[in-house]
């Protein structure tokens, strides 16, 4: 089947599963990994389209790594083998030299088989892949980086709170981030069934939360606002009607809608989203789900710039830090890809 490759997954008894089966190599502050932090020696590669690798565009942005961490980007949509370089002049990343992400993995693992995921992060002196494990990379960027933090960088994974933070972004990925493939991707009536109801009871439980708190976790934006928000920057473009979400809209939420869109009026967040991309994605990729490939003229994104009002419920977005500053060269999402631009169809 195919599936976004930004975690490869299969069918079993109509449940669609997501394979796990990272590479789970670390880029340590100490080196003890074999990989030590340096500046300039990696290269973040992701795609403005996965959820996954959205959440390591907006962190690395928001810690203020541009740096001493490049980025390449890859298209929207990908084959059977990886992810390619399709934006960048010649087909080409400009750093690694390679057109398609599956040579960094194979540079190291000559007989890789697995799947060829976004985010990865390469060594480019050796132009080998280190790490595609997406959940690990964003909480080093926070904890094994920090010497190469901006000044102002907020802290996204409070010590104090890392317990609490676990169990909240635990469910968030396997109700929610997952959720939604786990309705996309089901084979059986049964298995949509209960994925569907496993999805929106999540979903209830966060607008609970949200109405009465600005943030997950409270007063200041952690990691598990990063992981929500890529979902829910997803959900009316390409979730609802492509996967099925229907009980409603991220729109007919009160505090999730309103939470969102706080977020994505935040620098660091909206900036980084790029509608036409997200939804040729999906709507191409997934031929098995939309065998025409045609993708939607909707919905209209012009209204993730309108008020949210959750400025009353008090809070600091950074904490004690500042926001980040204007997005780097080269790095900026094209200005008819975002709300209300002719890009958003």
């Amino acid at each position: 089947m195919s599936e976004d490759n930004s975690g490869s997954g299969y069918v079993t008894g109509g449940e669609y599963n997501r394979d796990s089966n990272y590479i789970t190599d670390r880029i340590t502050a100490d080196g003890s990994s074999g990989w030590p932090v340096e500046a300039g020696r990696y290269r973040l590669v992701a795609a403005r389209a996965c959820p996954w690798a959205n959440r390591s565009i907006i962190v690395r942005r928001l810690l203020g790594l541009e740096k001493v961490l490049s980025m390449g980007l890859t298209g929207p949509t990908h084959d059977e083998r990886s992810w390619t370089f399709d934006l960048d002049p010649g087909g080409r990343d400009p750093v690694l030299g390679y057109e398609r992400l599956q040579e960094a993995f194979l540079a190291r693992f000559p007989d890789y088989d697995r799947g060829i995921t976004v985010p990865a992060i390469v060594d480019v002196p050796t132009k080998a892949v280190v790490t595609n494990d997406f959940a690990q990379i964003t909480l080093d960027f926070s904890t094994e980086w920090t010497a190469f933090h901006r000044d102002g960088a907020p802290d996204l994974y409070p010590e104090r709170l890392r317990a609490e933070m676990d169990e909240v972004m635990q469910r968030i990925y396997t109700e929610v981030n997952n959720g939604v493939y786990r309705c996309g991707f089901a084979g059986s009536q049964e298995a949509y069934d209960a994925a569907y109801e496993r999805l929106f009871t999540a979903l209830d439980r966060l607008e609970e939360r949200l109405t009465a708190q600005r943030y997950l976790m409270g007063g200041s934006i952690t990691e598990a606002d990063v992981r929500l928000f890529t979902t829910l920057a997803r959900f009316d473009a390409v979730y609802h009607g492509h996967f099925k979400c229907n009980r409603q809209k991220l729109t007919e939420f009160p505090a999730l809608w309103a939470y969102a869109r706080d977020l994505f009026q935040t620098p660091g967040f909206g900036d980084t989203i790029d509608f036409p991309q997200i939804k040729e994605h999906y709507y191409v990729v997934h031929a098995d789900i939309n065998p025409t490939q045609i993708i939607p003229m909707g919905p209209d994104t012009s209204v993730w710039l309108t008020p949210h009002g959750r400025e009353s419920l008090g809070g600091r977005p950074f904490g004690d830090g500042t926001p980040p500053g204007p997005v780097v060269e080269g790095e900026e999402v094209p200005a008819d890809h975002g709300p209300g631009g002719i890009g958003h169809r």
